[in-house]
């Protein structure tokens, strides 16, 4: 059997750090898997059932970046991620009121009411990330054919993907580049995926605008993100404080790190 490569003169094990380390460590991973959770659980809700079912899809990609081409947004979100916001009688009723070119006066009679009562608690248009709903004029921007996504929103939350992101990656490889995982090329290429994947899944938001088959790109980009954050935080974890030190690491002496005396 051939001989793993010598290590790194500047490679430092867990078992080689101090206790104040591994503890901030310990306490950033915690911190950023629930905030990973978190972010999960969140394109769930806002993307899942767009199609008319429960589970996150392939069509509720499409639809989220391409729109429906069909209904109004107003209609994909009450069908869809918003249908048990409102009862059945009133989503109908808003639905029909849409379809029907969006009367002014049927608006001031049925629809305005219903939106007072169950939308505007959050789509009065104080977040700028959830469509303004108050007034007239602005719910007839919704009542418009879907398309998705405008591009000017998909650029306001690109760069925040992409700085956030980068960041998130760069603690998470900071942390598991302590890790002992061979061959070396497999542990760099956990490392650079997920900067990859982020790139393949924001630019995909674009594409699938023009050519539905990308939101596969954008599925798989962030199953790739995911996995790689999960591998990355296990590793991390066990070899901190659960698995024993490597033979390699313990049989070395000398070279750049002092003895522990």
């Amino acid at each position: 059997m051939s001989e793993s490569p010598p290590l790194h003169r500047l490679y430092v094990h867990y078992s080689e750090l101090p206790y104040s380390l591994r503890v901030l460590y310990t306490s950033v991973l915690l911190v950023l898997g629930m905030g990973y959770l978190f972010a999960l659980i969140y394109v769930f809700h806002t993307q899942a059932g767009k199609d008319g079912g429960t589970m996150l899809s392939y069509q509720d990609i499409v639809i989220t970046y391409s729109g429906t081409g069909k209904g109004s947004r107003l209609e994909s979100a009450l069908k869809g991620p918003m249908q048990t916001m409102l009862p059945a009688e009133e989503t109908k009723s808003v639905i029909a009121w849409a379809q029907a070119s969006g009367d002014r006066a049927k608006y001031d009679s049925d629809v305005k009411p219903i939106l007072d009562k169950r939308c505007m608690s959050c789509h009065d248009g104080s977040n700028p990330h959830l469509p303004n709903l108050n007034g007239y004029d602005n719910l007839k921007k919704v009542t418009e054919v879907d398309t998705g996504e405008n591009v000017f929103t998909l650029v306001r939350v690109s760069h925040i993907h992409l700085f956030g992101l980068s960041f998130i990656f760069f603690i998470m490889g900071l942390i598991f580049s302590h890790a002992y995982v061979r061959p070396v090329w497999f542990k760099c290429a956990v490392v650079a995926a997920p900067f990859v994947c982020i790139v393949a899944d924001v630019s995909s938001w674009y594409f699938t605008k023009l050519f539905h088959p990308f939101a596969w790109v954008v599925m798989g980009a962030g199953a790739a993100m995911g996995m790689c954050f999960a591998f990355m935080w296990v590793v991390s974890m066990y070899q901190m404080w659960f698995s024993k030190t490597p033979p390699v690491i313990e049989q070395r002496s000398g070279g750049d790190i002092p003895p522990v005396r």
